[in-house]
C-alpha cells in the first residue's frame, strides 16, 4: 500500500514564524469582536428587511444576500479563528 505523505515529510514546505502570545490572543480578540458585530448587524438587515414591506425592493434583493452571505461566515469562521488563536495553533485535526 502507498504510504501517505504528510507536510511535516517535505521540509519547508509551510515556513513557520515564531509569534508572540500576546498577539495570538489580540488577534482572536479583534476576530471575536469583528465575528459578533457582523453577526448582530448582518442579522438586524436581514430581520429589517423581514419586517418592512418599503425595503422589499429588487435592488434590496442583493443587498439581503450579501448581509446572510456574511452572517454565514461570521458564525462560521469566527468562532474557529477565535479557538485557534486562544490555542496558539490549529485543534481540529487534519479532517478539520
Amino acid at each position: 500500500a502507498p504510504q501517505k505523505m504528510t507536510v511535516q515529510d517535505v521540509p519547508g514546505a509551510f515556513p513557520t514564524v515564531d509569534v508572540p502570545d500576546h498577539a495570538h490572543y489580540t488577534i482572536g480578540v479583534v476576530i471575536l469582536i469583528v465575528g459578533i458585530t457582523g453577526t448582530l448587524g448582518n442579522f438586524l438587515v436581514f430581520y429589517a428587511f423581514c419586517r418592512s414591506r418599503s425595503l422589499q425592493t429588487p435592488a434590496n434583493i442583493l443587498i439581503i444576500n450579501l448581509a446572510i452571505s456574511d452572517f454565514l461566515m461570521s458564525i462560521t469562521q469566527s468562532p474557529v479563528f477565535f479557538t485557534n488563536s486562544l490555542y496558539k495553533r490549529w485543534i481540529f485535526g487534519e479532517k478539520g
